[in-house]
């Protein structure tokens, strides 16, 4: 997918909903004459949310000659997208209307079933909606279920990696749900990501992120706190950063959230500190609802409230060392009460 020629993709034979057809004036994305699984050609995709993720993925895709038709509310994003070629519409409904694939990144539950709503009511019967977002499973299951009833197919494919690998296409794609459909659009996939996994069934995808999200969360913990006692020690932040990434205690995590605690530079973020508080609030519920403790997880809670609080909501989750290094015994137990 790096040599720039024609992208291929699968499609369907899409269930008979009895529902009107597009407007004759919209050329459809996929040139299909067969309604089969041959080979077709795509031309346009559709991305709806073009924050940190939603903008990396159009980028990357428009470099692989993706046309990218894209929609966000927020008009610096919307420009943003323009100047790097893609063309943004005026409305949910006029990209589902202009394309067979839509590619969803939201920023929470009401995001996400606002646009499914909008997607439902204006789908036709071949559309195939990538959901990349990072949602709880029954939000996952009610954008499939809108969408299901209208002939059109939801997948469940979030994201592990940050904004800054989502930038330089160092993303994992965990894909679920219906697989010929998964197979469909996995050419689109590969063009925005390092890898691509189908994991199973819908909702697997989601699952296998709950776990990567448990993981990241706690190492972003653990690497403020191994730098507030190498800093606290008076060890140099470069040095530090530099010896342990090479060793056993070296990970993605240390190495993404430590380059930035070197220098203190948490803005703009690669993946904020008040996502961080939404993806761990998912996380516990889940487990929660499989009667499994987590309590490494439930620790860091207290301290991404704590960063919240102390204003660096927006900011790079590395963000957690301003106030971590700074802490003491008592001061810290005090604030957590």
């Amino acid at each position: 997918m790096t040599d720039g020629t024609p992208t291929v993709a699968r499609v369907n034979s899409p269930p008979s909903t009895g529902r009107p057809p597009r407007d004759p004036g919209v050329q459809p994305l996929v040139q299909d004459t067969s309604r089969t699984t041959e080979e077709i050609h795509v031309v346009d995709v559709g991305v709806i949310g073009l924050g940190i993720m939603g903008s990396a993925m159009s980028t990357h895709m428009l470099a692989h000659g993706f046309g990218v038709l894209g929609y966000d509310p927020v008009a610096e994003r919307a420009l943003a997208f323009k100047d790097v070629g893609g063309q943004h519409l005026d409305s949910v409904r006029d990209v589902a209307q202009r394309v067979s694939v839509v590619i969803t990144s939201l920023p929470g539950s009401s995001a996400a079933e606002q646009v499914c709503r909008e997607l439902a009511k204006n789908a036709h019967p071949e559309l195939i909606v990538v959901e990349t977002s990072t949602l709880p499973m029954d939000v996952k299951r009610s954008c499939k279920e809108m969408l299901a009833e209208v002939g059109a197919i939801l997948l469940d494919c979030p994201l592990s990696g940050t904004g800054a690998q989502a930038l330089d296409r160092d993303v994992v794609v965990y894909g679920s749900g219906d697989e010929t459909a998964f197979e469909s659009v996995r050419n689109i996939l590969e063009a925005l990501s390092r890898r691509v996994v189908y994991v199973g069934t819908f909702g697997q995808g989601s699952t296998m992120k709950y776990v990567a999200n448990l993981l990241v969360a706690i190492h972003n913990v653990s690497t403020a706190e191994a730098f507030a006692l190498g800093v606290r020690a008076g060890l140099d932040p470069q040095q530090l950063w530099d010896t342990v990434r090479d060793g056993a205690g070296g990970s993605v995590i240390f190495e993404n959230r430590g380059k930035l605690m070197i220098n203190e530079q948490y803005l703009p973020a690669t993946a904020k500190v008040s996502m961080f508080v939404k993806d761990v609030r998912i996380v516990r519920e889940y487990a929660q609802s499989l009667d499994l403790p987590t309590p490494l997880l439930d620790a860091t809670v207290r301290l991404y409230d704590r960063a919240v609080t102390h204003g660096l909501g927006d900011s790079d989750a590395a963000a957690l060392l301003s106030f971590m290094k700074t802490d003491h015994l008592e001061s810290a137990a005090e604030e957590e009460e």
